[in-house]
């Protein structure tokens, strides 16, 4: 299944959803494995070098740990790296941030336990092996064989049959054993849970003025200085809207006083918000509606009983999981305390 890949205005495609690439009986020779030097730092592992993984089949995955396209790749990974361990497969990935908070190392490595990854994770924060790559892309994946020669890449989610399958050929051809042709199972959950693409109508959408879309406070934004915004009485698809004191910036938008709102008219049966509080070790109430009501049958992992949920880090939030029939949506997230840093919506 083939979706569309948004590309942002920094001229970088970031998280997306499916890009396919075609795995043939014969996998072409697309480059070589590059130096990992740039990476700051490695958890889960010593360094690796290129010279130290000669004589391996290699699974590159870069990943961001906000980003809701590559956590529902997130249980087929950790799959294949458990499942051919022992065959010689080496799983490493790259943590590349796309937000500020998540170029720091107490978030990865706290997010990276919290997600049972195990294998070795690069920190990328300079963007050195992106680049090393000619990577664009939240998740992808680049399948090395043991001669240190990429054979095949994955952009974005899905292709997961296809993707293990060219992990055993490669595994085949190093001759380290038998490998069986049986595929893994995931059960996911949680987030990890594969999107319901045919409730999908709302795309990714980030809040800061840098990238941001159909914006729908009257008298637009006012950038990087504090305003009192409303919204409007009616929202169409895919529009949103602000209410109270707000600070809109580059990445984020801040909530400067309590009673704060955001507003958004969507289609899909999942809704996330990246979001978290300012100030590290602070935490911030909010409450969450649903066409004026407040959520509980539809609520997300991350919404209470009462419709009611705390951020306490900055990280992804889910906040709506709704039953069928998924249709057109009001949602409302109120904030009873300020202080709170908010970065994207992200639907599934």
């Amino acid at each position: 299944m083939l979706k569309t890949i948004a590309v942002t205005q920094l001229g970088m495609i970031g998280c997306t959803i499916q890009h396919a690439t075609s795995a043939t009986a014969k996998l072409a020779i697309e480059g070589e494995l590059p130096s990992f030097v740039g990476a700051i730092a490695w958890l889960n592992s010593q360094p690796l070098t290129v010279d130290e993984l000669r004589g391996k089949v290699v699974l590159i995955n870069f990943w961001t740990y906000t980003c809701i396209n590559w956590l529902r790749q997130l249980p087929y990974v950790r799959a294949w790296a458990e499942k051919y361990k022992d065959q010689g497969l080496v799983v490493i990935g790259i943590h590349t941030p796309e937000f500020e908070f998540e170029k720091n190392i107490d978030n990865v490595r706290r997010a990276s336990i919290e997600m049972k990854i195990d294998y070795a994770i690069a920190v990328d924060n300079d963007y050195a092996v992106w680049r090393a790559f000619g990577n664009r892309y939240w998740p992808a994946l680049y399948f090395i064989d043991t001669q240190g020669r990429i054979r095949h890449h994955q952009f974005g989610e899905g292709e997961y049959e296809q993707s293990e399958r060219v992990i055993q050929k490669l595994l085949s051809e190093s001759r380290t054993g038998h490998v069986g042709s049986e595929i893994v199972e995931v059960d996911a959950c949680g987030f990890e849970v594969a999107a319901d693409w045919g409730s999908l109508k709302s795309p990714e959408n980030y809040l800061g003025y840098e990238r941001t879309e159909n914006f729908a406070s009257p008298g637009g934004a006012v950038l990087n200085k504090p305003r009192l915004y409303t919204a409007p009485a009616q929202f169409k698809l895919n529009q949103w809207a602000l209410s109270g004191d707000w600070t809109i910036g580059r990445q984020a938008i801040v909530l400067n006083k309590s009673g704060g709102r955001i507003a958004y008219r969507f289609h899909a049966r999942d809704l996330h918000l990246v979001m978290g509080p300012v100030e590290r070790g602070s935490s911030v109430r909010f409450r969450v509606l649903v066409d004026g009501q407040p959520i509980v049958a539809a609520r997300g992992l991350d919404v209470d009983v009462r419709g009611e949920g705390t951020a306490t880090e900055q990280r992804l939030y889910q906040l709506v999981r709704q039953p069928k029939p998924i249709t057109d949506r009001q949602f409302e997230i109120e904030f009873l305390d300020s202080g709170v840093e908010v970065f994207a919506f992200t639907f599934g």
